[in-house]
């Protein structure tokens, strides 16, 4: 396998384990143990480390440790001003070219969405708003938006998992719908109002007193 795709396997790997939960803020990681329970060399779970370090997963102190961040609510409240401006900014472009199956496809999203939500079923609830709205982010065609909304939603996730966690519930998907409606309607307008308070509530949730 190239080493390309090795190091993103790693990558991707480590960053669910820590979205997840299943490696807990405050612990230590070892590229050789990560790499054995992957099945890989150390060289692509090292270069996983310094992305992730990167990105504000892991910290890591030269000769001392690497391991997962804390969950900082201040953190998490800039990764979702920058996100939901990233959103808002695809939607804009994106519901021009909205297709019918694309709206449909939304639809359905959404649908699994408000039955996870209802099931307390976290993981496929986190799965269906990512593929809602990754309809916009390719319809939208920015590459470099969507790029830098994937690299800060990871940290949104883990406060969302722990507030799940603690019996809240995820975005309503009523704000879903109407997302879904004004893109329908060609409404660029409503569709950017819509999703700038969908990211609002996210704000909300980094400080929910």
């Amino acid at each position: 396998m190239p080493r390309t795709l090795l190091r993103d396997r790693a990558y991707e790997a480590i960053r669910d384990a820590i979205v997840a939960g299943d490696i807990e803020p405050g612990a230590v990681v070892r590229d050789a143990d990560l790499a054995e329970r992957l099945g890989l060399s150390r060289a692509p779970v090292r270069e996983a480390f310094s992305r992730l370090v990167d990105e504000g997963l892991l910290e890591s102190k030269p000769q001392s440790y690497t391991r997962v961040t804390p969950v900082v609510a201040a953190d998490v409240r800039d990764a979702a001003a920058v996100v939901g401006a990233m959103h808002e900014l695809v939607t804009r472009v994106a519901v021009p070219r909205l297709t019918a199956a694309d709206i449909e496809m939304m639809r359905a999203a959404n649908e699994r969405f408000a039955d996870a939500v209802r099931a307390g079923d976290i993981d496929t609830a986190l799965r269906a708003d990512d593929e809602l709205h990754d309809v916009l982010v390719r319809a939208g065609g920015n590459r470099a938006a969507a790029a830098t909304a994937a690299r800060y939603t990871p940290l949104i996730r883990r406060l969302e998992r722990r507030r799940f966690g603690e019996g809240g519930t995820c975005s309503s998907p009523g704000l879903h719908e109407r997302l879904i409606v004004a893109c329908a309607d060609a409404d660029v307008d409503e569709a950017v109002r819509v999703t700038a308070e969908i990211w609002r509530t996210l704000l909300d949730l980094a400080d929910p007193d």
